[in-house]
């Protein structure tokens, strides 16, 4: 296509839009190299040929070539080491809608970007829901084990630091509480998944999922209460990491499955909050009406 005449403000909207898609096509391609010969690669490089088309067509625009951005590669290619490719991508397409709303902005210059957008929309959505990943199958199981540990422990523990005032006992009592949980949740999970389970899961790994996730919030929670003698800092410091756990892997599980943050964040801070502030009262009367002094 020749090459039109624009602006020099326009051009660089232009060449940001193709220096997006260019860097996604890489991302993509690279992500599906990682991957080797698995369903999840072939889906992986269908979305870096849509991605390519795209950069060569903004191209058509510019008369420029780009390379893509080493470092944006490199971040996403760790993003999905360690957090996994669902979110990554999840994450890339976020990006991705915000700089689609701005190809609207050119179309009256270039009526072909119509185009773009329709694929962008029908194309991508369709082959990023063929992603099967192991941790996401799972993810019913971690917020079991997270939510449980994050209600239960965390009231467990206001309760503790109220009728002991000890950051030694309540450690001890604390990390003997959860662990002894975690092991109870995780055999449940077992069972529930044995009995009730459509076989899309595993019900060894729906357990062990369970566990893990209970052991290391306890572990978090409890951490604290071994690290200062001052058992209302101590206190202070869970509940802070009960919002960063609480903060962290909703904005995961809710950018990976496209669900709403603010909701699902509120509603589970509420729940651990609200329970935490009844456990300290029920310290309270135990404290009062028993007379216990340790």
């Amino acid at each position: 296509m020749e090459t039109v005449s624009i602006s020099r403000d326009l051009k660089k909207k232009l060449l940001r839009f193709q220096q997006d898609e260019v860097t996604s096509a890489a991302i993509y391609a690279l992500l599906a190299d990682d991957m080797k010969d698995s369903p999840n690669a072939a889906v992986l490089r269908n979305i870096a040929n849509e991605e390519r088309k795209h950069a060569m067509r903004w191209e058509s625009f510019t008369g420029k070539k780009l390379k893509p951005s080493s470092r944006t590669v490199s971040f996403y290619r760790f993003i999905a080491k360690f957090l996994g490719l669902t979110f990554a991508i999840k994450k890339m397409e976020n990006g991705e809608a915000e700089a689609q709303s701005g190809y609207a902005s050119v179309l009256a210059q270039f009526p072909e970007v119509q185009a773009i957008i329709d694929e962008e929309n029908r194309h991508e959505d369709a082959l990023i829901a063929m992603i099967d990943e192991e941790r996401l199958r799972y993810a019913g199981s971690v917020v079991l084990g997270l939510n449980d540990a994050l209600v239960e422990l965390t009231g467990a523990l206001a309760g503790f630091t109220l009728a002991f005032q000890n950051t030694r006992l309540v450690a001890m009592t604390g990390l003997i509480t959860g662990i002894s949980a975690a092991f109870s949740m995780a055999s449940s999970e077992y069972l529930s998944q044995r009995s009730d389970g459509d076989g899309s899961v595993s019900p060894g790994k729906s357990a062990l999922y369970t566990g893990i996730a209970y052991i290391l919030t306890v572990i978090l929670l409890v951490l604290p209460f071994f690290l200062t003698s001052n058992f209302v800092f101590a206190m202070l410091c869970t509940l802070v990491f009960v919002v960063l756990i609480i903060l962290g892997f909703n904005y995961y599980l809710c950018t990976a499955k496209d669900l709403p943050f603010r909701r699902h964040f509120l509603e589970m801070l509420v729940v651990s909050m609200g329970v935490t502030l009844l456990s300290f009262g029920v310290g309270i009367l135990v404290k009062k009406f028993l007379g216990v002094e340790i």
